[in-house]
C-alpha cells in the first residue's frame, strides 16, 4: 500500500542548503549562509504583502488529508513483512493457524490499500491545487521522486493483485514470494515521499540566480543523508504503528476468551515487530534530532521551549509559552545541551535570536514533540517489561491487564506517529521549504477551498465509515467460520470461469489417484 502521494505537508517546515553542482561537494551550512540568496527569490514568486485567501483553508484540508492518509501508509510499508513472517511459517512448519492468519491479513492489507489508493490520489491533486507556489517554482526539484513513488504504487498493486489471486492457485513458495516485490515497492515509495519531505526541510540539488531555481540536480532530493535517516525515523514509526494496532485487536479478542493459537500468534508476532521498533526507535529519533541545532534552531528552540539561548540548556518536561514566558514546566538542569547537541557545554539559541516572522507555533510545537517523546517512551518501557517477564517465565497474556494495555497500546501509537509529524510540519514554520518558501507565499489564492476542505472532510467521514463496516463484517464472519471470503482481483471458487478447470484439475488428480 504505497501511500501514493504522502507526508509532504507544505503545512510546516524544515531545514537546509543548497548544494553547488551535481557531483561536487556538498559542504554542511547554516541557515544564515543562506540568508543572502532568499530575498531574490522570495520577491520572485509573490510578495509577503499580506495572507492569501486560500492559506487557512489549504493548511487545514492538507493536515487532515495527511493525517488520515499517514496512518495507512504505515500499514503499506509495515503490514507485508508481518504477513509474510506468518505465512513463512505456515508453509516452513505446515501451521495452518499461521496459514489461517496470513490469508485474512492478505484480505484487511487488500481492503487498506483500496482505501489509500484514495487517499493518496486525493493528496497528488492537493500538492498542485493547494501549493502551487511551491510546485510551481520547485517542479523540476521533485518531480523524480513523485515518479519513482507513482511506478512504485504501481508495482506493490500488481503483486498485491498476484498475491491476493494466488491463494490455492501457485505452489506455496512461490505464492510466498509475491509478498517480497510488494513490500519492497510499498517501501521504496514510502522513501520517496519522505524524501521530498526531507528535502523540504533541508532543501538541496538546486541554486537560485536572478530570483530563478536553476542547476536542478533531481537526484540529490533522493540521494540526501537527511532523507534516510528521517525515512528510517518514519519506517521504524510504521511497525511500531501497525504492530501495536493489530496486536492490540487480538488482545481484545483474549479479553472477551478467545485465548486460542490463533489469537495468541496473532498477537505475538506484530507485537514482536513493534517491541523491536519500540527500542530501535529512540535512537535514531536522537540521531536526527541532534542535527536540528545546526539545520532547524528555531525548530529545536520551540521543542525545548527555550525563550532565550542557554549554555547549558537544561531540559524542560512539560510546560507552555504563556506571555513570552516558559510556564508549568519541570526543569533538569544541563541535559537540554546533551539530548539536542550531543554535550553538556553547546548552547541552545533561544527564541529570541530570531525574529518574530521566523518563530514556529511554539506551544503546538511544543506539546506535539514531548506527547511523542513521551508515549514512544512509555511503549519502550512496557515492551521491555513484557519481555523481560516472559524470559522469567511469567505470562502476561494471562492477566486481564495486560491485555488492556495492549489494547490501548495501538490508539497510542497512532497518537504518537500524528504527534511527531505535527511536531515536524508545525515546527517548521512560516516555511514550506525551510529558509527558502514562506508558506504564506506557497498557498493558493483561490478563496473557494472551504468547499474543497468540506468535500474532504465528507470523503475521509465516508472512506472510515467504509473500512469500519467492511472490516468489521469480515471479522465478524470468521468468527463465524467463514474462511474463505472472496478476494478482490480474483474469480470465485464456484461458478467463475476458472471454476470448471480447478473442478477438473481436481477430477483428474482423483482418478489418477484412484
Amino acid at each position: 500500500m504505497s501511500p501514493r502521494v504522502g507526508l509532504v505537508n507544505p503545512f510546516t517546515s524544515a531545514s537546509r542548503h543548497h548544494r553547488p553542482a551535481w557531483g561536487a561537494p556538498h559542504p554542511r551550512r547554516t541557515v544564515d549562509d543562506v540568508a543572502p540568496s532568499l530575498a531574490a527569490l522570495s520577491a520572485a514568486l509573490l510578495p509577503l504583502a499580506s495572507e492569501p485567501a486560500g492559506l487557512l483553508p489549504a493548511r487545514e484540508q492538507m493536515a487532515v488529508s495527511l493525517g488520515w492518509h499517514i496512518i495507512l501508509a504505515c500499514f503499506g510499508v509495515a503490514f507485508p513483512a508481518m504477513i509474510f513472517v506468518v505465512h513463512r511459517r505456515g508453509v516452513v512448519h505446515d501451521d495452518p493457524v499461521a496459514l489461517g492468519l496470513a490469508r485474512r491479513w492478505s484480505k484487511v492489507a487488500a481492503v487498506l490499500f483500496a482505501i489509500g489508493a484514495v487517499s493518496g490520489t486525493v493528496l497528488s491533486f492537493e500538492m498542485g491545487l493547494l501549493w502551487p507556489g511551491l510546485m510551481g517554482p520547485f517542479g523540476d526539484v521533485l518531480g523524480l521522486p513523485f515518479a519513482f513513488e507513482g511506478l512504485s504504487f504501481f508495482v506493490e498493486a500488481i503483486f498485491l493483485g498476484l498475491y491476493l489471486y494466488g491463494w490455492d492457485r501457485m505452489p506455496p513458495r512461490r505464492h510466498l514470494l509475491m509478498l517480497l516485490p510488494m513490500a519492497a515497492a510499498g517501501i521504496f515509495g514510502t522513501y520517496c515521499v519522505i524524501a521530498v519531505n526531507a528535502w523540504m526541510n533541508m532543501p538541496t540539488g538546486f541554486r537560485i540566480v536572478d530570483g530563478r531555481v536553476t542547476d536542478v540536480h533531481p537526484w540529490a532530493v533522493l540521494l540526501d543523508s537527511a532523507a534516510v535517516l528521517q525515512f528510517l525515523h518514519m519506517w521504524i514509526g510504521a511497525y511500531m504503528l501497525v504492530g501495536f494496532v493489530v496486536a492490540g485487536v487480538y488482545a481484545a479478542g483474549m479479553l472477551r476468551g478467545r485465548r486460542d493459537a490463533h489469537h495468541r500468534l496473532g498477537f505475538t508476532v506484530p507485537f514482536v515487530f513493534a517491541s523491536i521498533a519500540s527500542l530501535v526507535q529512540p535512537v535514531v529519533g536522537h540521531v536526527l534530532g541532534m542535527r536540528l541545532g545546526e539545520t532547524q534552531p528555531s525548530k529545536l528552540a520551540a521543542f525545548e521551549l527555550a525563550t532565550h539561548t542557554e549554555q547549558p540548556a537544561p531540559l524542560r518536561l512539560g510546560g507552555l509559552l504563556v506571555d513570552g514566558q516558559a510556564r508549568f514546566f519541570l526543569e533538569i538542569p544541563k541535559w537540554g545541551s546533551f539530548i539536542a547537541r550531543g554535550s553538556f557545554s553547546k548552547p541552545v539559541r533561544g527564541l529570541d535570536t530570531f525574529a518574530p516572522a521566523d518563530r514556529p507555533p511554539v506551544n503546538i510545537t511544543h506539546v506535539a514533540f514531548q506527547s511523542m517523546i513521551g508515549i514512544g517512551s512509555l511503549l519502550a518501557l512496557a515492551v521491555t517489561v513484557y519481555w523481560v517477564a516472559r524470559w522469567r517465565r511469567h505470562d502476561f497474556l494471562a492477566t486481564r491487564w495486560f491485555p488492556w494495555f495492549a489494547v490501548a497500546a495501538g490508539p497510542l501509537a497512532v497518537l504518537a506517529l500524528e504527534s511527531g509529524w505535527i511536531a515536524t510540519e508545525v515546527g517548521r514554520q512560516p516555511w514550506t521549504v525551510f529558509g527558502v518558501l514562506r508558506t504564506v507565499n506557497a498557498a493558493t489564492d483561490n478563496p473557494g477551498l472551504w468547499w474543497s476542505y468540506a468535500g474532504a472532510l465528507l470523503l475521509y467521514l465516508g472512506m472510515t465509515i467504509g473500512a469500519v463496516v467492511v472490516l468489521r463484517s469480515m471479522a465478524r464472519r470468521w468468527r463465524a467460520g467463514e474462511e474463505d471470503l472472496p478476494s478482490p482481483y480474483g474469480p470465485s471458487e464456484q461458478g467463475g470461469p476458472g471454476s470448471h478447470r480447478h473442478a477438473a484439475d481436481r477430477s483428474d488428480r482423483e482418478e489418477v489417484g484412484a
